[in-house]
């Protein structure tokens, strides 16, 4: 897609801790390929997140997700503070985020890339590229429940796991459909419902369902255990992975681990439909320990950018941040970030590969 007439409006959240030094980056490198291609885009920033919450008392104001659901796109840097719970980011923030725009579709790619050494022993590059598709909007993060009598003996708390069939069937349908446009042309499932014998099962049976409708795609169903395992011992074997909210979380982390560092893991929050923006974030948090040292990787936000790109239908525009960033990893020389064995500052990077993105007109 080439000479859009009005420029496209992306709200950025900047967020906590490096979440502002790796989003500008991507930014960089989305403005300078969409260039190229002749489209821009209008970046307008919120201060939402921890900060926002110390003084407000909430992670962003009452009516954030009518002021979101104007713009084509949202990017995100990190959400996290180690004076604020967890559960108070993510459920004041991106868990909203998801559910209102039915981001039901988390795609969370993990490769080998050419310069980058796998933990795991003879990995040749590109011999690692799976594509994760996580359920993002019930399963285990459905936050259904309840607590009593807290903060005594009798404490009591309530945690249930939400599987529906259109919830199940809609993520394992986007995963074969993926996998029937893939080389290999397989998917795995992940499931526990050996032990999980209500929602796994239909989760399950929703597979086997959706699987008939993909004679051409080979299947696995893998429990979560065997899972973590095999994603170490056979790494090369997966091409499309389907799992549940949490299991695809777990998985993905590892996933990225095993190809390099967490700096690589990029991720898109997808509405399919497109009747609402989707959302697009590095998997890495906020990292306070190293935050304005200048030293975060910004690849992970700057290959999230990238998929934002393809989903905004600028796939040309993507491939050059891809290539890009494929081409710096390769390179002896540049500057390459500490995660991944270098000295290269956030900056410095995220400056090399704009100049590649510029090389590639």
């Amino acid at each position: 897609m080439t000479g859009a007439i009005q420029p496209l409006r992306i709200a950025v959240i900047e967020g906590d801790g490096i979440g502002p030094e790796v989003t500008r980056e991507a930014i960089r490198a989305a403005d300078a390929a969409a260039a190229i291609d002749g489209v821009s885009f209008e970046w307008r920033k919120f201060p939402w997140g921890s900060d926002y919450y110390f003084e407000h008392g909430r992670m962003a104001p009452a009516d954030y997700l009518d002021t979101l659901a104007e713009f084509d796109a949202i990017l995100l840097g990190a959400v996290g503070h180690p004076s604020v719970q967890d559960h108070i980011t993510l459920n004041g923030l991106l868990l909203p985020i998801r559910r209102r725009f039915d981001q039901y579709v988390c795609l969370r790619p993990s490769y080998l890339y050419p310069g980058t050494q796998s933990p795991l022993r003879d990995k040749e590059p590109g011999s690692i590229d799976i594509l994760v598709f996580r359920e993002n909007t019930e399963g285990e993060y459905a936050n259904v429940g309840g607590r009593l009598y807290q903060q005594t003996d009798a404490d009591v708390a309530i945690q249930t796991s939400v599987f529906t069939r259109r919830g199940c069937e809609r993520i394992i349908r986007a995963a074969f459909e993926s996998a029937a446009k893939r080389p290999r042309r397989k998917i795995a499932s992940i499931t526990k419902s050996n032990a999980q014998g209500y929602g796994m099962v239909l989760w399950d049976e929703c597979f086997d369902k959706v699987a008939a409708e993909f004679p051409g795609v080979s299947t696995e169903s893998l429990l979560i255990d065997r899972a973590v395992m095999e994603f170490v011992r056979r790494p090369e074997s997966f091409d499309v992975v389907v799992a549940s909210n949490l299991f695809g979380d777990i998985l993905t982390d590892l996933g990225a681990i095993i190809v390099g560092s967490m700096g690589l893991a990029a991720s898109a929050n997808i509405d399919p439909t497109r009747r609402s923006p989707s959302m697009f974030e590095p998997v890495h948090g906020s990292a306070p320990d190293i935050t304005g040292q200048g030293i975060a990787n910004p690849l992970a936000a700057i290959l999230s950018a990238a998929m934002m790109l393809d989903h905004l239908r600028l796939e040309t525009s993507a491939a050059r941040v891809n290539s890009a960033v494929k081409q710096l990893l390769a390179r002896v020389d540049g500057p390459k970030p500490p995660d991944l064995g270098g000295s290269g500052r956030t900056e410095d990077i995220g400056s090399a590969i704009v100049e590649l993105i510029n090389a590639s007109k």
